[in-house]
C-alpha cells in the first residue's frame, strides 16, 4: 500500500476531524500536489480491461484506496493518466497574474516568459449586499441554463476563444501558445481548463471588491461546453458545484461503453482539436487498453457536488453510455458516505441544450442545498426513465459497493 498520503485537512475550508463528513469544496486548485509520480506503461504493455476500471485501485497494482485521506493521491493518479493518454498536461498558475474589476468587467492579466494573456468577462451582478455566490457559464453568464435560476449569483462568462478556439488550426504566435508551447499539441480541454482556473485566480484577487463568496463557485456548459465544464470542475477543486449538460462522448460517457453502441461519439470520431491525437492513434478500437475511463473523470469531482443533465432524444450523445458511466462514478460518492452530492436527470422530450421542468427542479435543489443553506433539500435525484432496465452492474462487477474509512 502507498506510504505517502496527502492530508486533506490542510486544504479544507474548515478543519477536518476523524469521521467528519467530507468537505464540500477546497480552497486550492489541486490538493494532491505532493503525491508520488505515476509510471506510464507503453500502450503495448497496458493490459486489456474490458469492464470499467476500479476507480479505487492504485495504478501500480498495490491494492485499493481504503481511507478517504488516501483519495487525493488516487485522484492525482487519475489526473496524470488522463493528461498522459488523452489531454496533455494542464499548466499551472503563471508567475505574474493580476486582476481588476471595473465597469462590470473582470479582467485577468497573465504575464510569463515575456508573453501576456488577458481574460475579460462582462459580469452580471445580483441585487443586494454580498458576499454572493458565483456562477461561471461557458461563453454565456449561466451557460445554457436559464438565468432566472441564478438571480442571486454573480454571473461570469468564461469566453473560451480568449484561450483557444473551438477547433481549427492553432496560431503559434498567439500569446497562450508562446507562453505554453506544449498547448499547441495538447487537446483544447487542457487549455480551456487552464483558462477556467486562471479566471478563478483573478476572482480570488478581487473578491472583496466584487463581494464574491469564492467558497460557492458553480460552473456549467452544454454539449462541447458541457465537456468543458466537466473538465473544469474535475481539475479545479475550488469549484463547489459542477453542472454538466448534455456532454456526450468525451464528457461523462465511458469510452468502453460507447464502443458497444451505434453511431455515437467515440474515440474513433471525436474532435481531435479537443483531445490528443495519441488517444485515437493508440486506443481507437481498443478502449479496453485505457487504464482509466470517464466514470473516473466524473469521480475526480468527488466529494464535491455534481449534477448531470442528459437528453436521450439525441442518439449522438449516447446517454446510455453516460448513464452507465454516471452510475459507476456514483460508487465513489457512496463510498464516501455522500451519495446525495451526485444527481442526474436524463429526461427526454426537449431540444438540445434546453432543460425540462424536472431538470430545472433538480438544479434548484442542488443550488438550494449546497449554496443557499437549505440542508434538508433532497438531492438524491436519479431520473433516467429510458434506462430503468439498463444493466450497469455488469460493467462494475468486482468493485461495486466499496466503502472508505472516513478517518485519517
Amino acid at each position: 500500500m502507498k506510504k505517502l498520503y496527502l492530508i486533506l485537512c490542510a486544504a479544507c475550508l474548515a478543519g477536518c476531524a476523524p469521521t467528519q463528513t467530507p468537505p464540500l469544496v477546497y480552497s486550492v486548485e489541486n490538493t494532491a500536489v505532493d503525491c508520488p509520480p505515476v509510471a506510464f506503461p507503453s500502450v503495448s504493455e497496458l493490459p486489456s480491461v474490458p469492464l470499467l476500471p476500479d476507480p479505487f485501485a492504485w495504478a501500480d497494482g498495490s491494492g485499493r484506496v481504503e481511507k478517504f485521506s488516501e483519495w487525493p493521491c488516487r485522484r492525482a493518479e487519475i489526473i496524470a493518466e488522463l493528461e498522459h493518454y488523452e489531454l496533455g498536461e494542464k499548466p499551472g498558475r503563471p508567475a505574474n497574474l493580476t486582476a481588476t474589476y471595473a465597469d462590470s468587467v473582470l479582467t485577468v492579466t497573465m504575464i510569463e516568459a515575456g508573453d501576456t494573456v488577458i481574460l475579460s468577462s462582462r459580469v452580471v451582478m445580483p441585487a443586494g449586499d454580498g458576499p454572493h455566490p458565483v456562477f461561471i457559464g461557458i461563453n454565456m453568464p449561466t451557460g445554457s441554463l436559464p438565468r432566472n435560476l441564478f438571480t442571486d449569483f454573480i454571473q461570469i462568462p468564461f469566453v473560451h476563444n480568449q484561450v483557444s478556439l473551438h477547433s481549427g488550426p492553432r496560431d503559434p504566435q498567439k500569446s497562450v501558445y508562446r507562453m505554453y508551447p506544449q498547448l499547441l499539441t495538447s487537446g483544447n480541454y487542457t487549455a480551456w481548463s487552464w483558462g477556467i482556473s486562471r479566471l478563478i485566480d483573478g476572482l480570488e484577487l478581487v473578491q472583496e471588491q466584487m463581494e464574491a463568496d469564492i467558497s460557492r463557485i458553480a460552473i456549467s456548459g452544454c454539449s462541447y461546453a458541457g465537456k468543458m465544464a466537466l473538465f473544469g470542475g474535475a481539475l479545479d477543486e475550488r469549484i463547489a458545484l459542477t453542472i454538466v449538460q448534455e456532454s456526450g462522448g468525451g464528457g461523462i460517457n465511458a469510452w468502453r461503453v460507447s464502443d458497444t453502441l451505434g453511431e455515437v461519439e467515440k474515440i474513433a470520431n471525436t474532435n481531435y482539436d479537443w483531445f490528443l491525437p495519441a488517444l485515437r492513434d493508440n486506443f481507437n478500437g481498443q478502449a479496453d487498453k485505457l487504464p482509466y475511463d470517464h466514470h473516473e473523470l466524473i469521480a475526480l469531482i468527488a466529494p464535491r457536488p455534481v449534477l448531470i443533465l442528459g437528453n436521450p432524444d439525441y442518439a449522438w450523445l449516447a446517454d446510455e453510455s453516460g448513464y452507465i458511466s454516471t452510475m459507476a462514478a456514483l460508487q465513489v460518492w457512496e463510498a464516501m458516505g455522500v451519495p446525495d452530492r451526485l444527481g442526474f436527470d436524463f429526461s427526454p422530450d426537449h431540444p438540445h441544450c434546453m432543460t425540462t421542468e424536472s431538470q430545472q427542479t433538480a438544479i434548484t435543489a442542488f443550488v438550494d442545498k449546497f449554496f443557499r443553506g437549505k440542508p434538508d433539500v433532497d438531492t438524491t435525484i436519479r431520473t433516467a426513465p429510458l434506462f430503468t432496465d439498463t444493466d450497469y452492474h455488469s460493467w462494475i462487477s468486482g468493485w461495486e459497493g466499496h466503502t472508505l474509512k472516513m478517518n485519517k
